[in-house]
């Protein structure tokens, strides 16, 4: 009898479980539901109120007299009468997110306002629509697109591309990171800051491994969109020896395992040949019928064209060499090589026409 009585105990409680799970999945999505809109709701809120302040710019009455002392004195009136979310710095914000984006319909609702605060600091209309990309495509939080652009993500990008020129900035600004191929999604420099290691201290390939593993969700980020962690020091035995590659990644966007070797020094021949080593017995013994070839990525602290061009030219895989870096690059320094690249472009364009 109380065997039948625990049966028909467990039963309620299993019963009682299930449909406390099931009323808490409703209320979150109902929770995320109201979020979205009211986030809706804000944006289209801010957007009117800048219009508002632009046609008030725009009489002729005023515009003489206009700067910002005006902004301020707007700003006091509408903490006085409506309360807090209207200081200088917030309504100046409110007036470039109608200016920069005009047509309320190129807004989207899946950004936050602190998104938009960060997206409007940035005046370069190209650059601001590519930071805007990534964080629709990659779902970036407003601490990862601070880091993003702080680490100037766009500069490193098209410096990437030896051959960037207009079209590279245009495909950036309208499309965001191409991940379908794997020279799209490789970055020059990788940006380590948040291992918190000096740049100067000397290091170990596997202190380095083991800075990336514990703050794996950082170089997840860094990495770019589609890319699942599989594991460190994985390993491929050829002829009863056994050989280990440092950090293992899938990548779900092409379908291929991306393979890092780590050097903490410059690029050498000898990481090209072991890396190709490692694809080679990816290809054949690991990869499913439905993955594309693995890739290969050497992370070293420096390289040179020409070391690069022999190491890795003429191989059946795919394999790149990247610099990455234990700091911030200057942000002034990219954005000059930059101008660099593009004005040569331009040159060699006109030249040949």
């Amino acid at each position: 009898m109380s065997n039948i009585i625990n049966r028909s105990n467990d039963a309620v409680s299993q019963t009682m479980s299930a449909t406390v799970s099931e009323i808490k999945c409703i209320l979150e999505q109902s929770r995320l539901a109201v979020a979205k809109q009211v986030n809706q709701a804000l944006i289209a809120t801010y957007w009117k109120i800048g219009e508002t302040i632009i046609k008030y710019e725009q009489n002729d009455q005023v515009r003489a007299a206009y700067g910002e002392k005006t902004l301020l004195q707007l700003s006091k009136e509408l903490t006085k009468e409506l309360g807090k979310g209207f200081s200088r710095s917030n309504i100046y914000n409110m007036r470039q997110l109608y200016l920069c984006y005009p047509n309320f319909q190129t807004l989207s609702g899946k950004l936050s306002w602190s998104h938009y605060c960060e997206l409007l600091g940035i005046s370069e209309p190209d650059k601001r629509s590519f930071y805007e990309k990534e964080c629709l495509n990659s779902s970036w939080s407003v601490r990862e697109l601070k880091r993003q652009i702080e680490s100037s993500l766009f500069e490193r990008l098209l410096l990437s591309k030896g051959d960037a020129n207009k079209q590279t900035v245009l495909d950036l600004a309208t499309k965001g990171v191409d991940y379908s191929t794997p020279e799209g999604m490789i970055k020059d420099p990788y940006v380590f800051e948040f291992l918190g290691i000096p740049e100067d201290k000397p290091m170990l390939e596997s202190d380095l491994e083991k800075a990336l593993v514990r703050r794996i969700e950082d170089f997840l980020l860094e990495l770019g969109n589609g890319f699942m962690f599989v594991g460190t020091q994985q390993r491929v035995t050829v002829n009863n020896t056994h050989y280990y590659v440092d950090m293992v990644f899938y990548n779900k966007i092409i379908h291929a395992y991306v393979l890092f070797e780590l050097k903490t020094k410059k690029l050498t021949p000898e990481a090209a040949g072991q890396i190709n080593m490692y694809l080679n017995y990816y290809a054949a013994e690991v990869n499913e019928p439905s993955d594309n070839p693995p890739i290969g990525i050497i992370l070293c602290t420096d390289k040179d064209d020409i070391t690069a061009e022999y190491a890795l030219g003429g191989l059946s895989n795919q394999i790149f060499a990247s610099r990455y870096v234990l700091h911030m690059p200057n942000k002034e320094q990219l954005i000059a090589q930059v101008e660099d690249v593009l004005n040569n472009w331009e040159k060699d364009k006109n030249g040949n026409t």
